[in-house]
């Protein structure tokens, strides 16, 4: 752990004493200020391609947005299904489908269908902290599983099994991963497969960067080993994939009693999901695919070109496999990860994400999206390299 930095302003250590609430801080002093360059949200910046708005649009004029049953339309079901057989080896169905509000809802459903009070649910560290909120609604217990740099953020089994106890119920994997930009590579996913077949494991897990993966690398989904598609529950959305956040449009794959589960609490709360939102869905995801490609390739040019901008910085990363981050660690500058994510939105007018937002221990790092123009995420980083310098040890 650093020590403080003489060189901090009282004010700003103030202020940044409270790490998990200054990621929305920090949100609300950047609406306020003029000519922010925005690497703290992770929604992407590109349009919806147009044959998926063209598809909403013509659902909306032909009189076809009418609600639909609560699991979501047949034929985007059907679509899904036959999209995770080819694409992700799941055996799957329509029956073991259902659309959600988003990935985010996917989540929450499937953690109150399936943790009851007191169960422990192993979670890797650091996380998304969207799952500690659904986890803790459910009155279930969360148990962090350790990931490191060196390893790239990749999940292992040994760690896996070493947090298990009598009350453990469940296992969360991400990948890729957000915040880290880790993936759960091949091997180590078989290796983990093993561990909760032998322990009676609930597996769930977070694809929804699945399709955002670079080169070398390759996504792979656990629930298409032998043995775990009685046991996964697969979440993933259209929002990262098709740049279709604001569709708020996901879906769920798993086994038909656990999908009947979802559905009953859902029909009681959000209820189906919006009309217009489906048919975009279904577009997008029996549509060319070429937007996925085109979009992989400008991440891909963005991801240079931050990395090499890290590297200026004198800042350490694990390897950015996947997703639409870098996880950086900023001990290099002797600043604190809350006060460093202060000092640049303050002084440099770049909003990034101190990694307190993702997990206590995190005080060293910060996450950095690459949801920018390069000319953009270029400037961000002269903006930021005299920051550094007049604060840094």
């Amino acid at each position: 752990m650093m020590n403080a930095n003489p060189n901090i302003p009282d004010e700003v250590r103030a202020v940044a004493a409270d790490g998990t609430q200054l990621r929305y801080a920090l949100m609300e002093m950047a609406r306020e200020m003029d000519d922010v360059i925005a690497l703290g949200r992770g929604d992407p910046d590109l349009d919806t391609p147009p044959h998926i708005v063209e598809a909403a649009k013509a659902a909306i004029r032909d009189g076809r947005a009418n609600p639909t049953p609560v699991k979501g339309m047949a034929a985007l079901r059907e679509a899904i299904a036959d999209h995770m057989r080819a694409v992700n080896g799941l055996p799957v169905g329509a029956d073991n489908v259902m659309t959600t509000t988003g990935g985010q809802e996917g989540l929450f459903l499937a953690i109150q269908a399936l943790i009851d009070p007191g169960d422990e649910i192993l979670v890797p560290d650091p996380r998304y902290s969207s799952y500690d909120d659904a986890i803790r609604r459910a009155g279930g217990c969360m148990v962090s599983v350790p990931t490191n740099r060196v390893e790239a953020f990749n999940l292992e089994a040994d760690a896996v099994e070493a947090a298990i106890t009598p009350a453990s119920k469940a296992l969360l994997i991400v990948t890729p991963s957000n915040p880290t930009a880790g993936i759960v590579t091949e091997d180590r996913l078989r290796a983990i497969a093993d561990v909760a077949i032998r322990h009676n494991l609930i597996v769930i897990v977070d694809e929804i960067y699945g399709k955002i993966v670079y080169e070398p690398w390759r996504h792979f989904s656990i629930g298409s080993l032998p043995g775990m598609a009685e046991r996964t529950i697969t979440l993933d959305a259209f929002s990262k994939t098709y740049a279709m956040t604001g569709w708020r449009c996901g879906y769920v794959a798993a086994p038909a009693d656990v999908i009947e589960a979802m559905a009953r609490i859902k029909q009681v709360t959000t209820g189906p999901v919006a009309t217009v939102s489906q048919w975009a869905g279904l577009a997008a995801i029996s549509g060319p695919q070429d937007c996925v490609s085109a979009y992989l390739k400008i991440y891909t040019e963005r991801r240079g070109v931050l990395l090499d901008g890290l590297d200026r910085m004198g800042f350490a990363y694990g390897e950015p496999r996947g997703g639409l981050f870098v996880w950086a660690d900023c001990s290099s500058t002797g600043i604190h990860a809350t006060e460093l994510s202060y000092l640049l939105l303050k002084e440099a007018r770049v909003l990034i994400f101190p990694g307190t937002a993702f997990g206590d221990a995190w005080r060293e790092y910060v996450r950095i999206t690459m949801l920018e123009p390069i000319d953009t995420l270029r400037e961000a980083v002269e903006r930021m390299l005299p920051v550094l310098d007049r604060y840094r040890l």
